[in-house]
């Protein structure tokens, strides 16, 4: 370890720390086994306090990375070979087979929201990481500043507040747009769905991926629009040879994939890649709706670059909300639908004429004052730290041979189990003890993902979860 630290601030020497363990350990310096340096002994080695040692220290122990063992002192846990394996790319049963929407496989999700069910499928943030407080803040300040209590009808297009902050946010993924580029929608699913009426008519077909978030099924079957599922790579995303190809096969009148952190896979987009997508979809004039939710869900030192950054001729549509970073219950999302503007607007003042105006304003609010960047910081840092967590414990109670995603954002591990496991069966062994997972048969139209599901780790890790993950383990080996 280096032997001088230039900053004075305790709480950045404690983060340099942990970043620097938690590197070495990655990077295999420093093994499964491994004893480190005293609390002590790397107070005085560092020239740091104790306090900022011993804080240090009981982040990685948070985080799964190290553990203390009595009288002993710490010592490395996580072998990162055991939870980088990626799952397998599953490739379609047929190739390029168009599917319909009406073969969809039928969804799993009626006991995902019981209060008696450890929810363990669901993508979203649990109670304890939203900031209650200060969102009921912002939505008081709101309501005070409004001449009318903000119970009138909102701007066609949306809060103008609301729609200024998204636009500078935008900065953070390398857009350059205005508040006139934004048309805001009651969360980002009708956000999809109105980017799908503008593009679509019944019959047509839609590029997907393969797994994708099940929700989309339901979207594609309301709207009666055909599907083509295109394999996505743990790490790279969506297999672009493949839909090029696939383009040149059947008419696609438009793709909606998602870039960052994607769901249930965890992969995000190298860079180049998505240039890449952009330049493909530009060439063929075939829109691309971009779902971009989790983008801001990031574990890394900066937020990943999104498709629409790269695109010069209007052909992305992008779509987010607020619901998988501060409030999923207040049905805040946005659409950026570059050349398609006109026809988006004119679709929602068919289907709601407006969005609600209280909550737009709120969330508007809470933007502006700062507190959505320092509640994201809290929010990656947890999230980060129980994906590890989670990771952990499926390389502790699953059997050997499972495999596991790395995400570097999201909520989701995507995990292969052995072939002898119906994920489906599994899940209603384990709805039967009150645990909701995702079977993987709900991410695809066939039967591709028959041995793989979703665990989501947003719920905090504590002894209920533990002992949930136990319980998991041996409900898999008594299926082997």
């Amino acid at each position: 370890m280096e032997k001088t630290i230039t900053a004075t601030n305790d709480d950045f020497l404690y983060a340099q720390i942990v970043t620097r363990i938690e590197n070495q350990i990655k990077q295999k310096l420093l093994k499964s086994g491994d004893k480190l340096p005293s609390v002590r002994a790397l107070s005085q080695e560092q020239g740091i306090s104790m306090s900022t040692s011993y804080k240090a220290y009981v982040e990685l122990e948070n985080m799964g990375m190290i553990e203390a063992r009595p009288k002993s002192g710490y010592y490395v846990k996580v072998l990162p070979s055991r939870i980088s394996r990626p799952p397998e790319i599953k490739p379609p049963l047929k190739k390029i087979e168009q599917a319909s929407v009406s073969q969809m496989i039928r969804l799993v999700s009626q006991n995902m929201s019981e209060a008696t069910v450890l929810g363990l499928s669901r993508s979203s943030p649990p109670i304890g990481l939203i900031p209650l407080a200060k969102l009921s803040k912002s939505m008081m300040e709101a309501i005070r500043k409004s001449p009318s209590g903000n119970i009138h009808y909102e701007n066609l297009q949306g809060n103008v507040s609301l729609r200024t902050q998204i636009a500078k946010n935008a900065f953070s993924w390398g857009g350059n747009i205005t508040a006139n580029d934004v048309v805001t929608t009651q969360g980002c699913m009708e956000a999809l769905v109105f980017c799908l009426r503008a593009l679509t008519k019944p019959g047509d077909t839609v590029a997907i991926e393969s797994p994708t978030f099940f929700g989309i099924f339901n979207v594609m079957l309301s709207l009666d629009l055909k599907v083509l599922e295109i394999p996505v790579d743990p790490e790279t995303g969506i297999d672009i040879d493949y839909l090029a190809e696939a383009m040149d096969k059947v008419e696609i009148k438009a793709c909606l994939f998602v870039t960052n952190f994607s769901n249930p896979v965890g992969s995000c987009m190298p860079d180049h890649r998505k240039k890449q997508l952009v330049d493909l979809v530009t060439k063929r004039q075939i829109p691309l709706i971009e779902d971009d939710i989790y983008g801001e869900i990031f574990f890394g030192k900066s937020r990943p670059r999104t498709c629409k950054s790269y695109d010069t001729e209007g052909w992305v549509l992008l779509c987010s909300s607020v619901s998988k970073s501060i409030a999923p219950g207040y049905r805040v999302g946005w659409c950026i639908p570059g050349r398609f503007k006109d026809q988006i607007i004119n679709i929602k003042m068919m289907h709601t004429i407006t969005s609600a105006t209280p909550t737009q304003a709120a969330i508007g609010h809470f933007f502006e004052t700062g507190r959505y960047d320092l509640h994201m910081r809290n929010l990656r840092k947890a999230l980060y730290t129980q994906s590890l967590r989670y990771a952990q414990a499926v390389t502790e109670y699953f059997p050997p041979g499972t495999k596991i995603s790395s995400p570097n954002g999201g909520y989701a591990l995507w995990i292969e189990l052995d072939k002898k496991v119906n994920a489906f069966e599994l899940y209603q062994a384990a709805i039967a003890q009150n645990i909701s997972i995702a079977p993987g048969q709900i991410f695809s139209t066939d039967a591709r993902y028959t041995n793989f599901i979703r665990i989501s780790f947003g719920i905090t890790y504590d002894d209920v979860v533990d002992k949930s993950f136990k319980l998991l383990g041996e409900l898999i080996k008594k299926m082997i």
